[in-house]
């Protein structure tokens, strides 16, 4: 790899494509990460914060092919958490120091905007010092506002992929990516801070659709990144493809993270779950967030978006120690702080 590619990313903070393919097909990549961890510790220092997730339904109205808990999977085991049991999750997390609420779940028609502001409401109601995060899928820009009015802080909805051929291979007709940008432009002008992301890897994804993906980000300028490598589940159309490539994940976590110095980044349940050793990977390459799981244990494994995801030990909220003892051992410290994004920390 070029040192001097690498500098001028850190500098400039952008590449032309050529800079940009040459960086995801590098091998050598350690210039790359050095300098990520480089401008991460610099602007956190060697704190990584730390979100409660609360995965509250399985239900959704869409049939994404790559996804486990598409309308189309007959096999997978739905439920609904109600208001009084994410309440009790809120509190469980809190008596454990999460100041940092991530409310998740598909796109479930259940929850109408009255229930979700209702929900919202009750949430920061008892936990006005708490940020709360939601990841439920695209709405309306009227919905998005009545959210945002309720209290909600921050919304997350992964994009995927950028390249509108890509996305019809990957979407039933009627998704579209421009939607999808669509009701990310409107969480902006909402007031929400912003999170979108890819999956690496997926199927039919080439180097140069993962370049639109880079492009998209730096249109979008988003507050949270989330870049987790593609894992297969058995109950979908794409079950016989092949996983997405670790390396060509933590790459990236490392080059957004000198476009985006600033930026909140996720070492992802994804990367915990494709290697032992996935989520230490990410951090060491710039991620400096991660989200142990708050559901109720009983539906934590049929919250499947993939097969074999990892739920347990240092997934689990209540094993908290755990991950504080995996941080420690790599020169980091858990954070609980609500950590909103910041231009200048």
């Amino acid at each position: 790899m070029s040192v001097d590619l690498v500098n001028r990313l850190k500098e400039k903070r952008t590449l032309d494509d050529a800079g940009f393919l040459s960086l995801l097909q590098c091998e050598d990549d350690s210039a790359l990460i050095e300098a990520a961890r480089g401008v991460a510790v610099k602007r956190f220092g060697n704190g990584i914060y730390i979100r409660g997730l609360i995965e509250f339904t399985n239900y959704c109205k869409n049939d994404c092919y790559y996804c486990g808990i598409r309308k189309g999977n007959k096999r997978a085991r739905r439920y609904r958490l109600t208001q009084e049991e994410v309440l009790y999750c809120c509190a469980r997390g809190y008596e454990l120091g999460f100041r940092t609420f991530v409310l998740q779940g598909g796109e479930d028609p259940w929850y109408t905007v009255a229930r979700m502001t209702a929900l919202i409401s009750a949430i920061k109601g008892r936990y006005p010092d708490c940020a709360l995060t939601l990841s439920f899928g695209e709405h309306s820009k009227k919905t998005y506002r009545a959210y945002k009015a309720a209290g909600a802080d921050r919304y997350l909805l992964r994009h995927e992929t950028a390249d509108a051929a890509h996305y019809g291979k990957l979407h039933p007709a009627g998704q579209t990516i421009t939607s999808r940008i669509n009701a990310l432009l409107s969480l902006k002008e909402a007031g929400f801070q912003v999170g979108t992301g890819v999956m690496v890897g997926s199927p039919y994804q080439t180097d140069e659709t993962l370049l639109k993906d880079i492009r998209l980000f730096e249109e979008v300028r988003p507050h949270m990144l989330g870049v987790g490598p593609y894992l297969p589940h058995a109950d979908t159309p794409f079950a016989n493809h092949a996983g997405g490539s670790l390396k060509k994940t933590v790459k990236l976590i490392a080059m957004l993270r000198l476009m985006f110095p600033n930026a909140l980044i996720p070492a992802t349940t994804a990367l915990a779950t494709i290697a032992q050793n996935g989520r230490e990977q990410g951090i060491l390459a710039g991620a400096n967030v991660v989200m142990p799981n708050l559901s109720p244990a009983d539906v934590r494994e049929k919250y499947m978006l993939y097969d074999g995801k990892a739920y347990a030990g240092e997934e689990a909220a209540e094993s908290l120690s755990l991950l504080k003892n995996m941080l420690r051992n790599i020169g980091y410290e858990a954070l609980v702080a609500r950590g909103d994004y910041a231009e200048e920390l």
